[in-house]
Order: structure tokens, then sequence, then C-alpha cells
């Protein structure tokens, strides 16, 4: 395992995704990985943990989350713009050998064995919490995270550091039809008991 990727406690495990970026949805059943970038995904609750992403019904990712009832969402960094574009806009469905033609490199953290995308900045492995009518109506899936790890070089401490971190760090984020912003640069609000 690369030694910059560390353990993050579940309770700073909602920081992973409070800054709104797109990301990584992979998956794994009966020996099939995939991977699909997703737009919608945020933080719901602290203790435990969860985190909802929209899935389409058309999506073979989503077709393993069902039937494994595992998941990890991944926050991908600027340098993987180009492959979060390809999981996104390629279907495994019709192209079974999608993965090795994009490119994706796949580790695995804990002893889980779900596939991990190398190269992102933050892995969440999550348990799906069935909600069938919201999966059904609203395509949208909860997860308990149960295993958070972050890249030490851009989030120590419970905190993203993208202001000392390489720009290549920086996470990405879907606006429509493969136009992405990185994050931007830190502001600070005044404290409301410095008034």
């Amino acid at each position: 395992m690369n030694e910059h990727i560390q353990p993050v406690s579940l309770e700073k495990a909602y920081r992973l995704l409070t800054h709104g970026p797109t990301v990584l949805v992979s998956a794994r059943h009966a020996r099939v990985d995939n991977v699909m970038a997703a737009a919608w995904a945020c933080a719901l609750d602290f203790a435990p943990p969860k985190l909802t992403v929209v899935l389409d019904k058309s999506t073979r990712t989503r077709e393993l989350i069902e039937a494994s009832g595992q998941f990890v969402i991944q926050v991908p960094t600027v340098q993987l713009l180009q492959l979060t574009h390809e999981v996104g806009t390629r279907s495994r469905a019709s192209e079974p050998g999608k993965l090795d033609a994009i490119g994706v490199e796949l580790m695995r953290l804990g002893a889980s064995g779900m596939p991990y995308v190398a190269g992102c900045s933050a892995w969440l492995e999550c348990r799906l919490l069935p909600e069938p009518h919201n999966q059904q109506v609203y395509d949208l899936f909860i997860g308990e995270v149960t295993a958070a790890w972050a890249d030490d070089r851009v989030f120590r401490n419970g905190h993203w550091e993208f202001e000392s971190a390489g720009p290549e760090w920086r996470s990405i984020h879907h606006v429509a039809g493969g136009h992405f912003y990185a994050i931007g640069e830190p502001m600070a609000a005044r404290s409301t008991d410095e008034e």
C-alpha cells in the first residue's frame, strides 16, 4: 500500500465529501469490478457516518452494488480528470473491457476486497443501507461509511490541505457536458466572536 494513504477516523469521514467533489463509485460482485463517475454525492450523517449518491438505473455499477450491498466512494484529483470523464461516459454493459481500455488502476485497501481507484485523494468504503423506494423512484442510494482513507499529501489531521498541496491534488467538480472545475483558493469567514 502507498505510504501516503492513511486511515481517516470515522468521526471525520464526512469531511472528505463536504466540499462537493465529483466522485468515483466502485463496486464488486461475483468477481466483476466496475467504476463510474457521479456528480451527485454528499455527506448525510455523522455518527455513524452516512452518505448519499445518485446512481442511474442503467449503470452496471448500480447492479453490482445492489447485488453485493457494498461500494466505495473516492475523490479523484485533477490528475484523474480524463479517467473520471471516461468512466462516467463509457458503459461496462456495452464495453466489458472498459476499465482496462481506460487504464483504471485498481488497488485493495482493508480486508473487504473491494476495488479502490489508485491515484485518488480519498476513499470511503460503504455498506448499502437498502431503501428500495428511494432507490427505485429517485435513484438515491444511502451508504454507511465503514472505513475511510485519505492521501496525507492533501488531507491531514482531519482537514483538506489543498493550499499546501500541488495543484494536481485539487478535487474536480463536474458542471455539465464534460466541463469541470478544480476546487479554488481557500477563504475564511470572520468569526461571529470577532464582531
